[in-house]
């Protein structure tokens, strides 16, 4: 019995989804403690007022990987 995990499309494409998601969740993470550290962002400000910002970061660059195809 071989194992073929070629043809399964399907669970690749959600993993890249998922991946994704994990990490910009993880990038917005790190993006709001670094800014909080610095004193970059006004103190009222919470994790969702920063996630906006790199939702724009994220889209900008998948604008430019498109742009580079």
């Amino acid at each position: 019995m071989k194992m073929d995990f070629n043809n399964n499309k399907k669970n690749k494409k959600a993993g890249k989804v998922i991946g994704y998601l994990v990490m910009y969740f993880v990038f917005t993470t790190v993006f709001y403690f670094i800014l909080k550290l610095l004193n970059r962002i006004p103190e009222s400000w919470k994790y969702y007022h920063v996630m906006p910002i790199t939702l724009a970061l994220v889209l900008l660059g998948t604008l430019i990987k498109m742009l580079f195809k």
